[in-house]
């Protein structure tokens, strides 16, 4: 069962993710993104896309296990990174690729790609989602929870979805048509650069085994995951020769 937590930390897996939406602005609109925390085995916690922090947060995070791990997991989720490593100093800062030209001020220690770190025990997968010229990210997926975490490859806001307000409702009605509908974000759509390796990336991650969805922008997908991402990536597979 789903529970929320007094300081906002909502458990999405059962003592593995929680997380922990923030609201953002963004040309000209207003909607909620995603902080996720997933705990690892051995007790040490990755902080994904990290959101504002406060005092209640950080104790929420702290009471979950020790930080070792703070990502920028896209190119357009970066921004709090360093108020976070900030707070846990001795946290190693993971980047997806190209967060290292968005913000070439920012200390990291290591670029994300297709093998996970050592010391994540086998426990997670990645896979680079890269041929677009306009945003980047780094799929996340933990293996013994069988949940799925993006960014921005799929966002599904609609009807039930919080936080939105009515400007980005006009655009996913009336512009982009993805009210309601799992989708990449517009900027997937506009900047693909080479279909075919995007759709082999999309199909990599298909072939995993999960069960559930963290999305940073929309409602959490909590069944059925496989069939969502499907048809969430459904243009780009069949224009990429992968199907759909």
């Amino acid at each position: 069962m789903v529970t929320e937590a007094r300081s906002g930390l909502e458990e999405f897996a059962a003592g593995s993710v929680w997380v922990h939406p923030y609201p953002v602005r963004y040309a000209g609109s207003r909607f909620n993104a995603r902080t996720t925390v997933i705990r690892l085995a051995d007790g040490r916690v990755i902080l994904h896309s990290p959101g504002p922090l406060d005092d209640g947060l950080k104790r929420a995070v702290d009471g979950i296990g020790p930080v070792g791990w703070i990502v920028a997991p896209g190119t357009f989720h970066h921004l709090h990174v360093a108020a976070a490593a900030d707070v846990w100093p001795g946290a190693q800062v993971l980047i997806c690729p190209g967060v290292e030209k968005k913000q070439p001020g920012l200390r990291y220690d290591a670029v994300l790609g297709a093998d996970p770190p050592k010391d994540w025990g086998g426990e997670i997968a990645l896979q680079p989602v890269t041929a677009n010229r306009i945003i980047r990210e780094v799929v996340f997926l933990h293996m013994p929870s069988r949940t799925l975490i993006v960014t921005d490859l799929i966002e599904l806001i609609g009807d039930d979805t919080p936080g939105v307000d009515r400007v980005l409702k006009f655009w996913w009605k009336a512009l982009t048509f993805m009210w309601n509908k799992p989708r990449p974000a517009p900027e997937y759509s506009l900047g693909w650069t080479d279909k075919r390796e995007a759709a082999a990336q999309l199909s990599t991650i298909l072939a995993w085994e999960f069960d559930r969805i963290v999305l940073s922008h929309g409602d959490l997908v909590r069944a059925d995951a496989k069939a969502v991402a499907h048809e969430a990536w459904a243009k780009v597979l069949r224009k990429g020769g992968a199907g759909g």
